[in-house]
């Protein structure tokens, strides 16, 4: 079935990195948008051909000349981990015409994969780009919008109830379900972790019982947020820490997850080393939790787990959207003081508390204003998202926002 397209930030970044080097890769996780964006810029000059069907990927695999003298460039080639081989045959090509530009468009679902089979065979010859499901600013027809610390005049993405969007983060923000209203979440979610496990996991070495890896996606969405004890979660599950460890990077290679990582000075301070750990996705998140409601995801216990994930995600997102590599952690003394985001972003530090609230109040910023007495000019300023519908200033330099104005 057709749905109306969503336009993407990445689209200006694609359209460039297509002008600059002969080959681009775009990696994402499936269902997030990557044939069709690559379609809709370049259908009118480029072909296309997909490894996903198997006589397809068989031939290309058997014949990789053969193949590409049968496809030939400008092409889009979707899914090129399943054929890695022939990157080796497109690589000669591009050496003979080392002057043409976008000759091959690459799509992927793998990114460890993926990134290790074009590292080895087009160094140099291609721009890596990532499309992610979609932002709350795309869905909301504001691919353009600037995060709040890059201007002075944030701009409102919606304006619709507080209802509305805890049921956009049970529905989660992949295009289908974005362009598609009526289409029914659950079964969507439920359908789409079925295939990335048969289809995904499945493929990749050393993953071995996809019922016991499942059950390690599921434990982790209880940690959502938290921080990470790998040793306690692989004694919980009875695996081993190295299982875990490896289960770990799966998901992050498959975009299912976002590691944020502890931000490190060098002042000497007594800082917590662990990660935590996001869902990509707020749908795929509530889905594994079994939450189907948005009221019970606002009221339950997860409700602030589930909007910080979304701020997270969406800030990562709009970054990376842009071509930009995220500069995104959170900051934690072993004392306790704590900052959900802390991002670097101009040589400057850019602190982000995330408050499930519609009432925010300057106590909420105590862990920033910690912030301030640590790094001094480093600072440019604070932010406090929080549900409600009001921004306000908490203290010097500290501003509290709706999250339809990050």
């Amino acid at each position: 079935m057709a749905f109306n397209y969503i336009e993407r930030s990445l689209e200006p970044v694609l359209r460039r990195a297509a002008s600059e080097f002969p080959a681009v890769v775009l990696t994402g996780p499936r269902q997030s948008g990557k044939t069709t964006i690559l379609k809709r810029l370049f259908a009118e000059s480029h072909g296309y051909v997909t490894m996903d069907f198997p006589d397809v990927r068989a031939a290309a695999i058997a014949d990789p000349r053969g193949f590409l003298a049968a496809n030939p460039p400008p092409i889009i080639i979707d899914e090129i981990q399943f054929a890695p081989d022939l990157l080796h045959y497109i690589k000669a090509h591009i050496d003979e015409r080392r002057s043409e530009r976008g000759m091959f468009l690459l799509t992927g679902s793998q990114n460890l994969a993926l990134t290790e089979q074009v590292t080895e065979s087009l160094a140099g010859r291609t721009a890596m780009l990532k499309l992610l499901p979609l932002t709350h600013s795309e869905a909301a027809g504001f691919p353009d919008a600037m995060l709040p610390w890059e201007t002075h005049n944030p701009q409102v993405h919606s304006t619709r109830a507080h209802i509305d969007l805890w049921q956009d983060l049970i529905r989660g923000f992949y295009p289908e379900l974005v362009s598609e209203p009526n289409r029914d979440f659950n079964l969507w979610h439920n359908a789409y972790i079925q295939n990335y496990l048969e289809r995904d996991v499945r493929t990749l070495r050393q993953v071995g019982d996809l019922a016991q890896f499942q059950l390690f996606f599921r434990a982790l969405a209880a940690r959502c947020g938290q921080l990470l004890n790998l040793t306690s979660l692989a004694r919980d599950m009875g695996i081993a820490v190295n299982t875990a460890k490896h289960w770990l990077s799966v998901l992050e290679a498959t975009f299912q997850i976002v590691i944020l990582r502890p931000y490190f000075d060098n002042m000497g301070k007594r800082l917590v080393k662990t990660p935590k750990v996001y869902f990509m996705d707020t749908g795929t998140l509530c889905s594994i939790t079994g939450l189907k409601n948005p009221q019970h995801a606002a009221d339950g216990p997860m409700g602030g787990v589930i909007f910080e994930n979304v701020v997270v995600t969406e800030i990562y997102k709009r970054l990376l959207h842009r071509g930009d590599t995220p500069q995104i952690y959170f900051w934690r003394t072993t004392y306790g003081v704590e900052v959900d985001i802390l991002l670097e972003f101009e040589g400057k530090l850019i602190p982000v508390e995330v408050k499930k609230t519609g009432t925010p109040k300057p106590k909420m910023a105590g862990g920033i204003k910690t912030l301030f007495e640590n790094f001094g000019d480093r600072i440019q300023k604070g932010f406090v998202i929080h549900t409600g519908d009001v921004q306000l200033p908490l203290a010097p330099k500290i501003t509290a926002l709706p999250f339809g104005e990050l």
